[in-house]
């Protein structure tokens, strides 16, 4: 049976991300409503989550001054809310701000909910915690387009994001009854500053804005290809987001390849799969784009997983949270900047335009992939040289000492968690490295 907690958080992850992405199996439905172009249209998912990443660092810092449980309580409640009444606004203007007032509401949960799972639940049970909020995340995307996609036809897309609305609202009452009071959260100081300057981690935040900006771009536009284009109904339509099922195997398989491999070849790997997935879906038939869109979906996901470890792996401990809220920031921008970028491509080249500039983002994904790995590389080479007593050329050693008193000294130590955060292995002596 599983625990309150593993509930609760399941039901966290199912309302915000079914409520953040209802609308986008339906976006042609909205288009033909409102008399709107792609590029118009797909505002309705960029408003929600440009919303998220402004406000996901500030919600973060407001979750240390209210309490972690409170933030994410009332940010489920508030966004599906907000998600009932998206069915009533009048004209498209307002449906856009409310996207961007729910967009606000839904950073609360994946600003603050891993750390409160790290904190609040056991150490034997932190994995299935966390396992369970990712699981609910993916699933919570995966049916708040299915819900609407499959109800569009024969009624409205406001009827489908109002059922949407329904199962969002009920997930989150779910959460806020079953999660269990928070612990006061503990205050460290800002490591933003570490987590701006670090070349490794600019490099996975670049990451998740080029490989997110394609994926997004790619489901936005995908509706209008199949039922403008094609002529599919809507709800047959909704079915290519079923390939979201092969992103939950491909991001736990490149997990435990990275580990074998090394996260840089995964990652290329991942990107490369999806560039071919993009490529296979340019004949305009059915069974080609169905392939080229799970090949695609599992690229995206595989490289998507080895990235936001690499974050975690890489940042030392202090770091660590500040750097995952970077990454989450440059996740959601990629997801707005893109999404729009991608649907105005659409429009003006059609989905030949759209999936060369798919393949030039995932292009630069792998770009920045290589100098992650470099970069990584050359950090890890100068800690085995200062392990084992070989001096860099360079500036006397008190220029990078710490000051004590009038007296500057040398580090005595390394730090352990950048050692290890940087892939370098305990026996530095041998040469011995783990793959980045």
């Amino acid at each position: 049976m599983p625990s309150r907690l593993t509930t609760a958080v399941a039901a966290t992850g199912l309302a915000t991300f079914a409520l953040l992405y209802a609308p986008q199996s339906v976006l042609p439905d909205i288009a033909r409503d409102f008399r709107l172009t792609p590029a118009e249209a797909s505002l309705a998912i960029s408003a929600a989550t440009g919303a998220l990443a402004l406000a996901i660092i500030p919600m973060a810092a407001l979750a240390d001054r209210l309490g972690r449980r409170r933030v994410i309580v009332w940010s489920v409640l508030t966004a599906a809310a907000l998600g009932l009444l998206l069915p009533l606004t009048p004209t498209y203007e307002t449906l856009i701000a409310a996207r961007a007032l729910q967009g606000v509401a839904t950073a609360g949960v994946p600003a603050t909910a891993m750390a409160f799972l790290a904190q609040e639940a056991r150490k034997a049970h932190v994995g299935a915690a966390i396992g369970a909020l990712v699981a609910g995340n993916s699933a919570g995307g995966m049916l708040g387009r299915l819900i609407t996609g499959f109800t569009t036809d024969g009624t409205s897309w406001r009827t489908a994001l109002a059922l949407a609305g329904a199962f969002g609202a009920a997930c989150a009452i779910t959460a806020a009854l079953l999660l269990p009071k928070g612990h006061p959260a503990e205050r460290r100081p800002s490591a933003l500053k570490d987590a701006l300057t670090d070349r490794v981690l600019l490099c996975q935040y670049a990451i998740a804005i080029l490989a997110v900006a394609a994926f997004i771009s790619v489901f936005n536009v995908i509706g209008f290809r199949l039922t403008t284009d094609l002529g599919l109904p809507t709800g047959v339509a909704t079915l290519v987001y079923l390939a979201y099922a092969a992103g939950g195997g491909t991001s736990a398989a490149a997990g435990r390849l990275a580990d074998r491999h090394g996260r840089a070849r995964v990652a290329l790997a991942g990107l490369a799969l999806a560039a071919a997935g993009a490529a296979i879906t340019l004949p305009d038939h059915v069974a080609a784009i169905a392939v080229g869109l799970t090949l695609f979906t599992g690229g995206f996901f595989a490289a998507h997983a080895v990235a936001s470890g690499w974050v975690g792996a890489h940042a030392p401990e202090h770091v660590r949270g500040q750097a995952s809220g970077v990454y989450l920031f440059a996740f959601y921008v990629g997801s707005s900047t893109g999404g729009t970028a991608g649907s105005a491509a659409y429009q003006a080249h059609g989905w030949p335009g759209l999936t060369a500039l798919v393949t030039l983002w995932l292009a630069l994904a792998a770009v920045a992939v290589v100098a992650a790995r470099n970069a990584g590389t050359t950090r890890t080479t100068q800690a085995g040289q200062k392990s084992s007593g070989t001096s860099t050329p360079g500036p006397p050693v008190t220029a990078t000492s710490p000051n004590c008193g009038n007296v500057t000294s040398p580090d005595a130590t390394e730090n352990v968690a950048d050692r290890t955060s940087s892939g370098t292995s305990y026996t530095t002596a041998t040469g011995t490295v783990s793959p980045p």
